[in-house]
């Protein structure tokens, strides 16, 4: 297995191509791709015919995916707000690809069933894929798409993004094969020789103590350990600093514990969920996720420095469970990260090769970020989240 990941600026598309194109095959040494993932800012969009045809004559035998984004990072750099393509490939001896485009009128039809979502992907169980997924924001509900999978392949990896190219229905480019896409989903499944793991940064820490969710319905949150969380959050506000309570009043939210069996708070597999507005009259509050009753929720904050830390502590925990460099990764971080977060570039790609090694890294800024938290997948936001790639582990022969 070999990963390759490129980024060329030139403004041109054609001349972005070919300096993208030849830094790959420079890294790929002469093996010629089975994957080729492209990635390109608002500037190349109406070109991407152009950018597609050019991957089919160079790299023949290649599956193409990919889409437009606000920002793009290849060979481990990030690119925004400027002329960019990132190209990402790889030679994958023993790895089935399959590519995959769903439209929204799919995704309705198929309802609850999982026999029907499993045809939309064309993948038997068996198999274990592990999916990719390119989304239009516009066009495709893939919190609906996602739930969908998830009942389709229970535990299988589900990791990718939603396309940030665009402002309106129409703008954004799915790139998938021969074909551009201007809505819907596309999607490539991996079977074979291939692990997939992700990791999720979610960007913040914690304020206050665990509770636990003691009285809800939907996702509107009435009671924290028996009390008003309105009035929870009050007296938690008095409590803090001047600098967390500012903070408070534009980047709080609700970090809620996703494992049904589990009673104490796991960092580790918490979902960040918005706080979308409170009821002076009741105390009560409304959370961008469904809530239930008696699992464990604390409230966090998001700021530069929680989202370096919680990062940093996420690739340090893979580290300590994988074996050896990534053969290589994507990285799908939110468009409110990035140089208008940190104040520089490159700050998640440098921090992955410092902690992880100089693997392979391309991706792209999304309007929504995919990946499993406590064993089931969710759409995310102000997350940075990676999918790192290596080669099977194979039972030792008898």
């Amino acid at each position: 297995m070999k990963w390759a990941s490129t980024l060329s600026r030139r403004p041109d598309p054609a001349g972005a191509f070919a300096e993208a194109a030849e830094l790959l095959d420079q890294q790929l040494a002469g093996r010629a791709p089975d994957l080729l993932l492209a990635f390109l800012s608002p500037h190349h969009a109406g070109e991407c015919e152009r950018i597609s045809e050019l991957a089919r004559r160079r790299f023949p035998a290649a599956l193409l995916a990919g889409c437009t984004g606000g920002g793009v990072i290849g060979g481990a750099h990030e690119a925004e707000g400027e002329p960019a393509l990132s190209i990402t490939g790889a030679s994958l001896p023993g790895v089935v690809l399959s590519g995959f485009r769903v439209k929204m009128a799919s995704v309705v039809a198929a309802g609850g069933g999982a026999p029907a979502w499993r045809a939309l992907v064309g993948q038997a169980p068996e198999a274990r894929p592990k999916l990719l997924l390119l989304a239009d924001p516009f066009t495709m509900d893939a919190g609906r798409l996602i739930a969908g999978l998830d009942l389709a392949y229970p535990g299988a990896p589900k990791f990718g993004g939603l396309a940030s190219g665009g402002q309106r229905p129409g703008e954004n480019r799915l790139l998938l094969g021969d074909g551009v896409h201007r809505g819907g989903a596309v999607g490539i499944a991996f079977s074979g020789d291939l692990a997939v793991d992700t990791v999720i940064a979610q960007g913040c820490r914690p304020i206050g103590h665990p509770m636990l969710v003691t009285r809800c319905h939907g996702n509107l949150l009435q009671e924290l350990d028996n009390r008003p969380p309105l009035k929870v959050l009050g007296d938690l506000h008095d409590s803090l600093g001047e600098r967390d309570r500012e903070l408070v009043h534009h980047s709080l939210f609700l970090a809620l514990e996703m494992r049904a069996d589990q009673v104490e708070f796991d960092p580790e597999e918490i979902l960040v969920r918005n706080i979308l507005g409170a009821d002076e009259e009741t105390g009560a509050l409304t959370i961008g996720a469904e809530l239930r009753p008696m699992a464990v929720a604390q409230f966090v904050l998001r700021d530069a420095r929680a989202a370096e830390e919680d990062l940093r502590r996420a690739l340090e925990r893979h580290r300590s469970a994988a074996a050896g460099t990534p053969a290589g990764a994507l990285l799908f971080s939110c468009l409110g990260r990035g140089a208008r977060l940190f104040g520089r570039p490159d700050h998640d790609s440098g921090l992955f090769q410092e902690t992880l090694g100089p693997a392979p890294l391309g991706g792209f800024f999304c309007n929504g970020e995919i990946g499993p938290v406590g064993g089931a997948t969710f759409l995310h936001g102000y997350t940075s989240a990676f999918a790192i790639f290596r080669e099977a582990r194979r039972a030792p022969l008898p």
